[in-house]
């Protein structure tokens, strides 16, 4: 689920921070660029691991500053895929379930890959797992916002965000008024895009909603007798819980 990836930057210190440790100056300037930003097909960063070395700073002509190269490891978030998560339900849509690990919200459960059937009730704006019994007959199993959700990662999405410039005008013509109207139609309109996506499914015995799963556990042993035999999922399937490389 966390990985170390080795980065290098071309770090600017300001006059100001000169009064401190080179080391410190950087891991400071490191930290408030990339602390919580997502690196296009690198991850979420989270924090800075180590500083791996430090070339000779310079002061570039016309700027006080001090630049220097440095080469350092920093913990991203970055699941692998066919990783098995936990996060909880945030809410749902038609286009499917929306899914948070708290410091990350950007997970989609696609209506394709939730447990068949399954249906989208609009009064409770919750998607439905219609459970097949035995007897034929079928078993509404809601999956609400807050529940907690295991689910597999199938894949990943980055887009490149960066700014591409003010809209061009149209008209040139066009009466002021009415071409900052269009603008703002303009830019009202326009895709918000999210850096980095994660999808995710839940079309496999054992994942979903974990109270399903509970609930049937206990209809089937009803004397707990597998108890001890069961095995905690709260994390990734591989067992992650430490930075790798």
């Amino acid at each position: 689920m966390f990985v170390l990836a080795e980065l290098k930057d071309n770090v600017r210190i300001a006059p100001d921070h000169f009064n401190l440790k080179l080391i410190d100056a950087v891991r400071d300037e490191i930290d408030r660029k990339l602390a919580n930003k997502v690196l296009l097909n690198v991850g979420l960063c989270i924090a800075l691991k180590e500083i791996v070395s430090l070339k000779d700073s310079t002061i570039l002509p016309g700027d006080g500053a001090s630049h220097t190269e440095v080469l350092f490891r920093y913990v991203v978030f970055r699941p692998r895929l066919g990783t098995i998560m936990t996060g909880k339900i945030r809410n749902c849509s038609r286009e499917g379930v929306h899914v948070t690990l708290g410091f990350f919200d950007d997970i989609l459960i696609p209506q394709a890959a939730l447990q068949h059937p399954s249906r989208f009730d609009e009064a409770e704006q919750a998607w439905v797992w219609e459970y097949p019994l035995e007897d034929g007959a079928k078993h509404d199993l809601f999956m609400d916002v807050g529940e907690p959700i295991k689910f597999r990662v199938t894949r990943e999405i980055f887009e490149e965000t960066s700014p591409i410039g003010p809209p061009k005008a149209e008209n040139q013509t066009a009466q002021n008024a009415s071409t900052s109207a269009a603008a703002a139609a303009a830019a009202g309109a326009q895709e918000v895009k999210t850096p980095y996506k994660i999808i995710g499914a839940i079309n496999e015995s054992g994942l979903g909603v974990l109270s399903w799963w509970d609930q049937q556990n206990k209809e089937d042993d009803p004397e707990g007798k597998k108890g001890d035999d069961t095995t905690d999922y709260d994390n990734d399937d591989d067992g992650e819980g430490a930075c790798e490389e």
